[in-house]
């Protein structure tokens, strides 16, 4: 399970499907309605926000609106709109380690894409999230 802190707009077609149905299953997780991936680092910064349900259908509209944009038909009735707007905090190392990892991965999958987000220089994060200074997270595997 990859729960991206960068914006969703880097990822390339797999990678938005990806997140949006890893993210519905992490959304279940949160609300009790599974028994696997309890446990799983990625849910941890959800765990430990004000109110994980929330701010993970907060970061779900973010996937969504983004897959809108690109033409997508996501189901948005898998989305609880019914939540209080918050920010979460994802350290900068963290986010630069995410965009590695995504560009190790469009080399083999979409070659233009990865030409094109190896010139960004500034990065993104999901509209969750503020930046701040700090080393790689510790739910990073």
């Amino acid at each position: 399970m990859r729960i991206w802190s960068i914006h969703p707009k880097y990822l390339d077609a797999k990678g938005l499907v990806a997140l949006w149905r890893e993210t519905l299953l992490a959304k279940h997780v949160l609300e009790g309605k599974t028994k696997g991936y309890k446990n799983h680092p990625q849910l941890n910064r959800f765990k430990n926000s004000e109110n994980a349900v929330a701010s993970i259908n907060q970061y779900l509209t973010s996937v969504y609106e983004n897959s809108v944009e690109r033409g997508y038909s996501f189901n948005k009735n898998k989305i609880d709109p019914d939540f209080s707007p918050t920010i979460m905090t994802v350290n900068d190392k963290q986010i630069k380690f995410e965009m590695k990892h995504l560009l190790k991965k469009l080399e083999k999958r979409d070659p233009k894409l990865f030409q094109e987000l190896s010139r960004n220089i500034e990065i993104e994060p999901h509209p969750l999230f503020r930046i701040v200074e700090g080393e790689i997270e510790s739910w990073e595997k």
